[in-house]
């Protein structure tokens, strides 16, 4: 178990969530940052139900995201429309398969990983878990970082649409799935935002204060 000292918020101090001038407040009366003004908190209020619903509501989008169309594709001779998976599964057949791989992984791989990184989270601070604090704050700091790079999610899904051929192709237009696998984007960036990790540590420091 890593070994810990007294913490900032035992000692009174808080950090603004708006300046981040860190000052003293005390546990019961509310206090403003002598700065900016704003309330000051020991811990995020409300981040763990904030983060659950934008979490929830990622967890649902992403299955119309992959299973609804993505891209539809047309000429005078064929019209095609194709999911996420079936148009990984199209470059696949056609040859491109290192397109194929980078597809499936920013557009599949990472958002799920995504969603269940910040569900374990979540779990395990609500069950006050003691379990490899470490390991759990890089996780976080691993979804926060991979988050910075959401956005290339949507890039490679319009890439999918440039490099796949069906002959005399006259038409090229994103299809419903395109909206909620940008939701599922967004959703999940501002839920890694609302997660407060000083959460992980807590059940430590009051077992030491014991």
């Amino acid at each position: 178990m890593p070994e810990l000292t007294m913490n900032a918020s035992g000692q009174g101090l808080c950090s603004c969530h708006v300046c981040n001038l860190v000052s003293r407040r005390g546990h019961v009366a509310p206090a403003h940052c002598p700065r900016c003004g704003a309330s000051l908190h020991f811990r995020k209020p409300g981040s763990v139900a904030r983060c659950w619903a934008l979490l929830i509501a990622a967890y649902i989008l992403y299955i119309p995201a992959n299973l609804l169309t993505m891209m539809e594709t047309g000429s005078l001779f064929n019209y095609r429309k194709d999911t996420i998976v079936s148009g990984v599964i199209e470059l696949w057949r056609t040859g491109s398969w290192v397109i194929a791989i980078i597809v499936f992984i920013a557009s599949v791989t990472i958002p799920l990983l995504k969603l269940i990184s910040l569900t374990l989270l979540l779990v395990s601070v609500q069950r006050r878990s003691k379990w490899h604090p470490r390991q759990r704050t890089r996780l976080y700091r691993l979804v926060e970082f991979v988050g910075r790079w959401s956005m290339l999610d949507i890039y490679v899904v319009t890439l999918l649409a440039a490099v796949v051929q069906l002959g005399n192709m006259a038409i090229v237009k994103a299809g419903p799935a395109a909206l909620a696998f940008g939701a599922v984007v967004v959703l999940t960036m501002f839920a890694s935002m609302q997660f407060d990790p000083r959460l992980i540590w807590d059940p430590l420091q009051k077992e030491r204060n014991q």
